[in-house]
Order: structure tokens, then C-alpha cells, then sequence
């Protein structure tokens, strides 16, 4: 069974200092499925972001529909954020996308105090560009 928000939460609560979740953040993002090369281009690339970093929605079949996020960056720490969002929004519906309190949640494991602003910045761009899917997948 995949990791939800709660045992993130949790997992990384259990690292008394910042470099330790940083290695936990980068362990995360190494263990993310590969990316496709196809979708290594233009398209997929999120602005906004000082890395390159790719992100490929997928609409996965069902009533309602849910998505899954597929992304890759060449920053050890980006691919583990992109991770953290994986485990926060994949495989849910637009709905449950959308009520996401993201904000609160970066509060509670204490992100916003340990990130660069460019970092916060490229996290923020990834997900903006996952609550886009998400509005444009509730809209059809």
C-alpha cells in the first residue's frame, strides 16, 4: 500500500534535524517510478521553477476520475519534493485535489522554515500546475 499524507507527516517527525529529513526528502524522490522520455520536453517542463523539473498528469479511468502525477528533476531535493506531492495528490479526484490545505501541511512538518525561497518557489509552480489539472479534469 502506498504512503499517505499521515504517515509522511509521521515519517518525517521522527527527524530531529533538518539534514535528516533533506536525506529522507532525497531517499523519497529516488525511489519515485522512472519518468518517460518522451515526456522529458517543453510541454511537461514547469515554469517557475530554477531546476528543470518535468510533470506528466495522468487521468486514471473511473467515476469519478482520479489522477496520478508522474515527475522527475535533475535536483536530488526538487525530485524528493515532487515525491512529497506524489504522495499527496496522486491517485485522488480532482475534488480531493482541490481541498488539499497544502499550506497547512508544509506548517505542520515545518517546510516553509527549511526551504530556499527558489525552492518554495519551484514547489509552489509544481503545485499550481497539479491544482490546474485538477480544475481543468472537474471542468469536463
Amino acid at each position: 500500500m502506498p504512503m499517505d499524507a499521515t504517515e509522511l507527516e509521521s515519517n518525517l517527525s521522527l527527524f530531529e534535524d533538518w539534514e535528516e529529513r533533506y536525506h529522507y526528502l532525497i531517499a523519497l524522490g529516488a525511489k519515485l517510478p522512472p519518468y518517460p522520455e518522451e515526456y522529458r520536453d517543453d510541454q511537461h517542463k514547469v515554469e517557475g521553477c530554477i531546476s528543470q523539473v518535468w510533470l506528466r498528469p495522468v487521468v486514471l479511468d473511473g467515476d469519478p476520475p482520479r489522477l496520478e502525477f508522474l515527475g522527475d528533476s535533475d535536483s536530488a531535493i526538487v525530485k524528493g519534493l515532487f515525491a512529497v506531492l506524489r504522495i499527496l495528490y496522486s491517485g485522488h479526484t480532482p475534488e480531493e485535489i482541490l481541498a488539499v490545505d497544502l499550506e497547512d501541511f508544509f506548517r505542520r512538518v515545518g517546510l516553509e522554515q527549511h526551504l530556499s525561497p527558489n525552492r518554495r518557489n519551484g514547489f509552489f509552480s509544481m503545485v499550481e500546475e497539479i491544482r490546474r489539472t485538477a480544475l481543468v479534469v472537474q471542468q469536463s
